[in-house]
């Protein structure tokens, strides 16, 4: 009895620590990307030069403002209509 009980609780402890570590990684990485995001106006200035295209400061600011707002909707999660 005693060891099939020690088992139960090997396993369900592992089965909370692989949870307690996903959701631990989720918000570091959420984290992360908010204060360090992947692309900054120097590098869209850079790819729109590349696309043979001159940035003017207007164009980089609409396009990083598109670019923020598509990932804070991305990040919202949808709210359930209550009936």
């Amino acid at each position: 009895m005693s060891l099939t009980l020690g088992i139960i609780l090997i396993v369900v402890a592992l089965l909370a620590g692989v949870a307690l570590g996903f959701f631990i990684a989720r918000q570091y990485m959420m984290k992360y990307l908010k204060d360090n995001p992947p692309i900054n106006e120097d590098m869209l200035r850079m790819m729109m030069m590349q696309m043979g295209q001159k940035p003017s400061q207007k164009k980089i600011n609409q396009m990083m403002s598109q670019m923020n707002k598509a990932s804070n909707e991305q990040g919202k999660k949808p709210k359930k209509a209550k009936k």
